[in-house]
């Protein structure tokens, strides 16, 4: 009875992969087709020409590491309980795609300069915390391993931090009123995804409540 018990979750967690597998995938193709169709449409070598698709290469390279992270991840062993959690990390996740669905801007050439080159920061940071997480990545508020080296030894959520980053350079091309609600509603709902996470990384690691103390959670003496 327990080995079937055990095959069913191994099973289930598996299925449970597959959804977000299939996103990640599904934008690592779209940006890729987005960085094909931008070289052949504006073949140059300027300075926001070479920004522009470093921007996008570390954009699908941070996806496809999100890929393997998801099929090579651990199973967890603490989750946090209730709706809610859950709930926030959907939305979290998700919440931003919403952005490039409003008119985009015909910026300056300095605006796109700043725009892209923001992008590329938060994209390129994002790569370095999530390789730093590897197989502890989750986006529901889960334990797995404690991570507190790399850009982790400086502040609690480096991944949020960088991926903020780079949702503001691309909000640069799309602000408007609502563009800005909808930034800081994500923004929000971010900050109570890591109350979530800190929660269950207390409960997990009693190691945790002296990183806690000594680490930021977003900017070194600051927050």
């Amino acid at each position: 009875m327990t080995l079937i018990k055990h095959e069913s979750s191994i099973r289930y967690d598996f299925v449970m992969r597959l959804p977000l597998l299939g996103w990640v995938l599904f934008c690592a193709v779209g940006q890729s087709s987005e960085l094909v169709r931008f070289i052949n449409m504006a073949a140059s070598s300027d300075s926001v020409y070479v920004i522009h698709v470093a921007m996008r290469l570390s954009t699908i390279a941070f996806l496809l590491l999100a890929a393997a992270a998801v099929i090579l991840r651990t199973r967890p062993f603490g989750k946090a309980s209730g709706l809610e959690p859950r709930i926030s990390a959907l939305v979290g996740a998700f919440m931003t795609f919403g952005i490039v669905l409003f008119p985009r801007h015909e910026l300056s050439l300095s605006l796109e300069m700043i725009s892209t080159v923001v992008t590329l920061i938060g994209t390129v940071g994002s790569v370095a915390a999530l390789s730093q997480l590897g197989r502890s990545f989750s986006v529901m508020a889960e334990t797995r391993q404690l991570v507190t080296s790399g850009p982790y030894r400086f502040v609690r959520h480096p991944l949020y931090l960088a991926e903020e980053i780079a949702i503001f350079g691309v909000f640069v091309q799309f602000a408007s009123l609502w563009t800005a609600i909808l930034f800081a509603a994500h923004i929000a709902v971010q900050l109570r995804r890591m109350y979530n996470e800190e929660l269950v990384l207390t409960a997990s690691f009693p190691e945790y409540a002296a990183y806690r103390r000594n680490t930021a959670r977003l900017i070194p003496g600051i927050y």
